[in-house]
This record gives structure tokens, sequence and C-alpha cells, in this order.
């Protein structure tokens, strides 16, 4: 089979902005390819003495990814030459799943600087692009204890304090080597205890439901709006020996779905966490509120520094009291309290 490699020319505030935004058109497995230095924690995920050197960083970034449907043709309502040379193979097109993209585009544009939002497209063999990610996903620790291992991988240096969660995030957002997951498991590091209800909102992987329960949480109710991540959840779950009796899974969008949200109103949870994007979060606050007990936590993040202000504004209008704002790089994590 021959794949699809689009290349989408973009700057690294947009980058995860955008990647939701084609995760909601069915395109997982993106590759980041920027100028940003790497992290101390990110060398140590490396595996490798010597790091190349790397180029100033100019905020130019590229996401690549790979579809298999079929290759561009001179009949799309737009084609041309994408000047690498490579005249009957890359190009730069426009057809049904480039305009969706675009219309994407626009709509990020609103809230980042999204650059040239060029595409490009070229033709290469088949390959294993689902699992080649796993060669840089490695067993991690995020805060004092929490120990997070892939399920094709066996963790060393385990201690006996230690909470392991065992995970294969597939396409499903959320390894725990992000700021915004790692932000969200140190406070429920803090926040969750025993006998705690747990409403995990774009869960995602699970990681953050699997967290709080190894954390000692009674029960969680988790909720996507992706049925693949749905799926993929459910897995990690089991992998953990959590069952059916300890978290309810869920698909919908909490947003649209009233009959979804009125379910979630008959429990009172004692920690509302939800790691999406800011501008979700806005409008989700005030329907989460709801479900919250007085006294509960809303953990949030998923948000940039530049829309923290958006989502504080949101969580005081929904009548919480902000309790702390952690950053961790460009990444900010709100905690309330109601």
């Amino acid at each position: 089979m021959k794949w699809l490699k689009y290349r989408l020319e973009t700057t690294t505030e947009a980058t995860d902005l955008i990647i939701d935004m084609l995760a909601e058109l069915g395109i997982y497995g993106v590759e980041v390819i920027d100028k940003v230095p790497l992290t101390e924690a990110e060398k140590k995920q490396m595996y490798v003495d010597i790091l190349p050197e790397s180029e100033p960083n100019d905020g130019s970034a590229e996401l690549v990814f790979y579809l298999s449907d079929g290759a561009p043709d001179e009949s799309s309502s737009a084609f041309y030459n994408s000047g690498t040379g490579i005249e009957d193979i890359a190009a730069f097109y426009s057809d049904e799943l480039i305009e969706k993209i675009r219309e994407g585009l626009e709509e990020v544009a609103n809230f980042v600087d999204v650059g040239s939002g060029a595409i490009y497209i070229s033709e290469t063999d088949e390959a294993d692009w689902a699992n080649k990610w796993k060669d840089y996903f490695h067993t991690f620790r995020i805060g004092d204890n929490i120990v997070v291992t892939p399920t094709w991988e066996e963790p060393s240096d385990v201690r006996e304090e230690d909470v392991v969660i065992k995970l294969d995030p597939g396409v499903a957002f959320g390894t725990g080597t992000h700021e915004t997951t790692r932000l969200c498991v140190e406070a429920l590091q803090k926040y969750v205890k025993r006998d705690s209800k747990i409403l995990d909102v774009g869960c995602g992987s699970a990681i953050l439901t699997i967290a709080a329960l190894k954390l000692g949480a009674k029960w969680a109710y988790a909720v996507d709006i992706d049925p693949v991540a749905v799926k993929s959840a459910k897995e990690n779950l089991e992998i953990n020996d959590i069952t059916e009796d300890m978290a309810r899974l869920e698909t919908g969008n909490l947003l649209e779905d009233e009959e979804l949200c009125k379910e979630l109103y008959k429990t009172q949870y004692d920690i509302v966490v939800a790691n999406i994007l800011a501008p979700v979060l806005v409008p989700l606050t005030p329907i989460i509120t709801p479900a919250l007990k007085e006294g509960g936590y809303y953990v949030c993040s998923g948000i940039v520094k530049e829309l923290a202000d958006d989502v504080i504004r949101a969580i005081q209008d929904a009548g919480l009291r902000l309790v702390s704002n952690t950053c961790d790089n460009d990444w900010v994590c709100l905690v309330a309290r109601k």
C-alpha cells in the first residue's frame, strides 16, 4: 500500500490547537517537527548520550501525518507543483479533506498565529505508522511516586510506594509526557482523597482516570467525544485491573448532548478534571459546574498561557473560586473550588 504524507507548515504556538482540530477530522498520529529546545526530561527520554545541535528556534513548525485514501490527481479543484521538483508526486492542492483542514485553520487563527498554513503532499511506501511512535515512549515518572510505563516495556527501579500506570494510548491523547497531562496528574496527587468520586471530561487514553483511581478514588466517570479514544481508554482500564464497578466510560459531547449532562448531574463529584483546550473549556465550564459538589475541585488544563485569562473568567463566571494557577513551559493548569 502507498501512503500519502501530508506536511502542514505552521507555528509552534498553534501546533496543539491544530492537532486537536485534525483529531476532530479523524486524523491521528501527527508528528511535530520544530526547533524548540528539548527539556531535561525529554533529553532523558531520548536514550542517547549525545544529542545533535539544534537550529535557533524561529517559532516555525511542521505537522506531518499519513493517510492511505488515494493519491491526488489533476482533477482536484486546485493542483500545484509544490516546488520540491517531484512534479508527479508532491503537490500543494485542494480537495474535500484539504478544504476541511483549511476551515479548521481559519478557526484556529482566531486564537493564535497559524503561520502560512501551507499543506504539501507526497507519496511514500507502506510503513507501520500507527506503531512507529512507540519507539519514543518509555517508562517515566510524574511527581514523587507516579510511574507511567508502556505495556510493551517492563519498568525497572519501581519502589514499593510507587503507583504504576500501564498505558497503551494508541491514537488517543494522553501519555503523561505532555505538560498538560503532567500538571493534571500532579493536581490529582494533591486533591484526590480516599473515596473521592471523579469526573474526567475529555478522558483520551484515560490516564487521569487511572491515576485518580490508583491514588485512592472510589469511582470515576470518564467521557470523551471520540469513540476511538473511549475504546483505547477501555483497554487501558482493563490493563490496569480497573473493573466496571470502579469506572464508567461514555462517548458523548457535553456541549451538545443534554441527556448526557442530565446523566452526569445525577452524581455530585469531588473532583472534575478536564484536560482539553481553552476554546472548549470556556463554554464547557458552566456545563460542568452543576456536577461538582460543594467544596469540590475543578482541575482544568490544555490551556496555553495566552488564553488562560479567558478560562479564568469562565471559572469565575460559573461561581467557582480559583485556588491555583500552575505553569509548565507554555501551558497552564487551573484549579478552582466550588
